[in-house]
């Protein structure tokens, strides 16, 4: 092993986990930066006993994908590893190409994933994708979040992605496979300008004469990274102080949420939205401003399929019903993507929301305490119009209603925002 591929190695293991899982994913397009993650992966994979797959997406967007995806396969047979082509057909010619593109590559990688029981899969990113991902979101004034660009882990449903070059330059990677005389795939993409991040490369190429490199950039990206956390924990912390959940909803003290700094009360806001209508993108800044004024003034808004109910010296945060009348699930599966409605078996039961005909079916509903808004979009349990069970309601009847497994814990769940 050379001195280059130690050092290389070196770099790439100090951004992995500690232990290595036994059997570990590595997405593999076949571009420089890839196939470098696959020869240096291998080598540690082979001194720590760890099984290595690899799966590249084809997205048939050119004629030669194809030809290229059965290239890596050949690469990755030639070192024992088990390959998967995954072709994508969703494109319509409609949106964003390039998110649609993205989107669709992290569900393929995710759904070959959990076919091949791993729980991780690592992927090629690099100190240029940080930099130009900085400079792009620069470009929009983006916060703190923003500019910490790409986190080297990250669970993308119930898969951990794993960015472990994110610290090593494009064209190191490039000089490390000519030197171990590998053969990567240029993608003509790479040289469009009608790509935001290909102008953000050019852009980057001309930074120089100011000391701004991509890997000082990526050590930018890291240092906002650590604020991040540091905020993350701070908004947990007051979280805990101002913020209560009630099955399902989260009550937020408005005497104490008016005394927290602005960038904490926003945080506050995107994580309890993200906690109750899942994950995705958070809302837009002037959107999250308004939550946070609807809460330090008392009034009733909706954001991202949540609802802000004020009563009181209080505001709940809770499903917009509008978002989950016609969700309908059986009892025992996952409802609204977050609850599991369990009870006696009764045919022809039905999960759905409690809704305007249901609530006056309530009885004693008020004594809950909860604006009449908040309960109308929790789960309950029918038998056509006939409402059988509210167990956030107070309303049992021998039902209970859980959260989903996978669902996480409101306040842990404040760390990853």
């Amino acid at each position: 092993m050379s001195d280059q591929s130690e050092t290389l190695g070196s770099k790439l293991r100090a951004r992995l986990p500690e232990r290595l899982p036994s059997r570990l994913g590595v997405a593999v397009s076949g571009g420089g930066d890839s196939v470098a993650l696959l020869h240096l992966l291998y080598d540690i994979a082979q001194a720590e006993q760890v099984e290595l797959l690899a799966a590249t997406v084809d997205h048939g967007l050119r004629p030669e994908s194809g030809a290229e995806a059965a290239r890596v396969a050949e690469q990755s047979a030639q070192m024992g590893i088990s390959h998967e082509i995954l072709p994508w057909h969703g494109w319509d010619g409609e949106g964003n190409l390039q998110d649609r593109a993205r989107q669709a590559r992290y569900g393929l990688l995710t759904d070959w994933a959990r076919r091949n029981d791993l729980h991780a899969i690592a992927l090629g990113h690099t100190a240029d994708d940080q930099a130009e991902t900085l400079l792009m979101r620069l470009g929009r004034a983006a916060g703190v979040t923003g500019m910490s660009g790409m986190s080297i882990t990250r669970d993308q449903d119930g898969v951990t992605l794993l960015r472990p070059m994110l610290g090593i330059t494009r064209q190191a990677l490039r000089d490390y496979l000519a030197e171990i005389g590998a053969s990567w795939i240029e993608d003509p993409s790479n040289h469009d300008l009608k790509f935001d991040r290909i102008k953000a490369r050019q852009a980057l190429s001309e930074l120089g004469p100011l000391g701004i490199s991509a890997e000082s950039l990526a050590r930018v990206a890291e240092n906002l990274a650590q604020a991040r956390e540091a905020l993350a924990q701070f908004t947990r912390d007051s979280a805990l102080k101002v913020a209560t959940v009630d099955r399902g909803d989260v009550c937020v003290d408005r005497s104490g949420f008016v005394q927290l700094p602005e960038e904490i009360q926003r945080r506050l806001v995107i994580g309890i939205i993200a906690w109750i209508s899942g994950p995705g993108y958070p809302p837009r800044r002037s959107a999250v401003d308004q939550a946070v004024g609807a809460v330090r003034d008392g009034h009733t808004l909706t954001l991202s399929g949540c609802l802000l109910v004020p009563k009181g010296d209080k505001t709940w945060f809770c499903r917009e019903l509008n978002t989950v009348a016609l969700e309908t699930a059986s009892p025992h599966e996952v409802w609204d993507n977050r609850w599991v409605l369990s009870g006696p078996q009764t045919r022809d039961a039905e999960v759905r929301a409690l809704g305007e005909v249901g609530l006056p079916q309530v009885p004693d509903w008020r004594a809950l305490g909860k604006p009449r808004a908040v309960l109308l979009s929790s789960p309950a349990v029918w038998c056509g119009e006939n409402l059988l069970s509210a167990p956030s309601a107070d309303y049992s009847n021998g039902w209970t209603a859980e959260m989903a497994p996978q669902w996480p814990e409101f306040y842990s769940s404040l760390l990853s925002h």
